[in-house]
This record gives structure tokens, C-alpha cells and sequence, in this order.
């Protein structure tokens, strides 16, 4: 009970700092956040989009890891929570594209570009929301379990290159690409203390709140499957 109130104090600071706190050329206060170029007020977005961005590629990960963990088991539980974290892998995949669209809106006059970054992101989405069909494809559980923990290992290969590799070798508007020389304090973690802390107080909030999310969703696919099966 203790970790939801704190869960509940983060998420409320991180959610009235990130909106509230006045990005200024010259901060003064302790809550001035610093004028970053090319940014401007549009800055705070990484409160909410980098840990959505963030928790896609962990949920990712874990879809990852407990799909091997069944293939060396065949414990269905295993791919249960692979499952849940491949659900929720897609939800906040789909919210940093979403908030990346609102994003590039303000800034660079449409929603989608076809950025090396919105590229990497529709690809990724392209490749997870097959597995969705595949699972939904195979009856046989046990088939499914094995076939969608193959193409999660295969799937997650890919995350790195498309994440992380591929939007800063190439040249691009977002900030952190090759061509990139103004977003570079944010996107290398060189912010001012207070915009810090704040970052990466939203990063701890949204792992929870994911964790918290993850936890309930694997459990309710277990009791699904067992009152499936007890009505057969």
C-alpha cells in the first residue's frame, strides 16, 4: 500500500512540475527549468513521451525474457506474463508515437514526417502487432506459447537497432539525430539539476505504474484462462 501512495505523490509532482514550471533564458528559482534551443517550452514533453518510449522497450525486454524462461520450463505462466508485458509493450509504444505526433505538430508543422525516429517506431509497431495476429492465429496454447516466446526473442533483436542505433545515425528533425547540434542537452542527460530530477523522477513513477500495470494484467490472463478451461 505504501508504494501506491508514493506511486501517487510522484506521479502528481511529476504531472504539476512538468506542465506548471516556466522553462526561462536565465533561471533564478529552483523550479525555472533552462531555455534549451530548438526546444523552447516544448522541452517538457520529455516528462511524459521519453519514459512512454522508455517502458516500450522494457516491456519489450521482459515480453523477451519471460518467453525464454517458458521455453525452458513450459510453465504457461511464463507466458502469461509475456503476454502482459507484450499488451503493455504495445500501449506505450503507441502513447510515445502518439505523443511524438502531438509533439512534432507544434513543432515542425504536421504530425508525421516519416523521421527516422517515426520510422524506427512504426516499424516496431508493425513488427510487435504481428505477434498479436500470430497469437490470435494458433488455438493450440501450447503451440502458441512457443511460437510467440521464438518470435518475441526474434522481435526484441530488432529493438536496439530501431531504438537506439538507427535514429542517430541518420540525419533527421529529431532531436538526438546525426544532424541534431541544439536538443543535445536533453538528449544526453546534460540538464540543469531541478529539470533532472524531475526527469528522472517521471522515469521511477511510470516504471512503477508500469510494474503495477504489469503485475495486474498477467494475473487476470492466468484466472481468464483458468475459467476458460473450467468451463470446457
Amino acid at each position: 500500500m505504501i508504494w501506491k501512495i508514493v506511486l501517487f505523490i510522484l506521479m502528481t509532482f511529476v504531472i504539476i512540475a512538468g506542465i506548471s514550471f516556466p522553462i526561462v533564458s536565465n533561471p533564478v528559482n529552483w523550479y525555472d527549468f533552462p531555455l534549451i534551443p530548438g526546444l523552447e517550452d516544448k522541452a517538457k514533453i520529455i516528462f511524459f513521451h521519453v519514459p512512454t518510449a522508455w517502458l516500450a522497450v522494457v516491456a519489450f525486454l521482459m515480453s523477451m525474457v519471460f518467453g525464454i524462461k517458458y521455453l525452458k520450463n513450459q510453465d504457461m505462466d511464463n507466458d502469461a506474463k509475456s503476454s502482459a508485458a507484450l499488451q503493455l509493450g504495445m500501449v506505450f509504444a503507441i502513447l510515445a508515437t502518439v505523443t511524438g505526433s502531438i509533439w512534432a505538430k507544434f513543432t515542425w508543422g504536421s504530425f508525421w514526417h516519416w523521421d527516422p525516429r517515426e520510422t524506427s517506431i512504426f516499424i516496431l509497431l508493425l513488427i510487435y502487432g504481428s505477434l498479436f495476429a500470430l497469437r490470435s492465429a494458433v488455438e493450440n496454447e501450447d503451440k502458441r506459447a512457443k511460437l510467440s516466446a521464438v518470435y518475441s526473442i526474434i522481435a526484441f533483436l530488432t529493438v536496439p537497432f530501431f531504438v537506439f542505433i538507427m535514429p542517430r545515425i541518420m540525419t533527421g528533425l529529431h532531436p538526438g539525430s546525426a544532424n541534431d547540434d541544439t536538443s543535445g542537452p536533453v538528449v544526453d542527460f546534460k540538464m540543469n539539476s531541478n529539470m533532472q530530477m524531475v526527469f528522472y523522477l517521471s522515469l521511477i513513477a511510470f516504471t512503477i505504474l508500469y510494474y503495477w500495470m504489469w503485475n495486474i494484467s498477467y494475473k487476470s490472463i492466468i484466472i481468464k484462462d483458468k475459467l476458460l478451461k473450467k468451463n470446457i
